[in-house]
């Protein structure tokens, strides 16, 4: 699989996860644990093979422009991991400010996957070509498996 059409797939994912929380109730604590816990592993080994891997060669495959949207990739990434997701995480599931929190997180999200996808991916596939993509994929599968069974034997 290249990188970009894993990346998708990962997005998918997340998206379907966020979407999930954010249409649950106060009374769904059990669920939302669970899923806060499925988006919390799935964002960190996400954002991890991104910044390691993907946008490393994005950026030296550039110029300026990608430069730009490097730099702006890696602080929605900040935004979501550092300020919002844990927050988020030591909120009661039961309340309604867990619910407002989500769906920060869910829009925080939703709009750095329409900026990757409809920027950064289309700007990729003109600098790298096929083969370098299908590297870049599965160095990136690799590693997602590695911090999956970290996270989970971490949990």
């Amino acid at each position: 699989m290249d990188a970009i059409a894993l990346l998708k797939e990962d997005h998918k994912l997340v998206k379907n996860l966020l979407g999930e929380l954010a249409e649950s109730t106060t009374r769904a604590v059990k669920k939302r644990t669970e899923l806060l816990q499925q988006i919390h592993m799935n964002l960190k080994a996400h954002t991890t093979i991104e910044e390691e891997i993907f946008y490393p060669a994005f950026k030296s495959a550039g110029k300026k422009e990608e430069e730009k949207m490097y730099f702006e990739a890696l602080e929605e990434h900040r935004a979501a991991e550092d300020l919002v997701l844990p927050d988020l995480m030591k909120t009661d599931p039961a309340t309604e400010q867990f619910s407002g929190r989500a769906k920060v997180l869910k829009e925080l999200i939703e709009h750095h996957i329409e900026e990757e996808e409809g920027e950064m991916f289309k700007d990729a596939r003109k600098l790298l070509d096929k083969a370098q993509l299908e590297e870049l994929g599965a160095r990136m599968e690799a590693r997602k498996k590695e911090l999956l069974q970290q996270l989970k034997a971490a949990a």
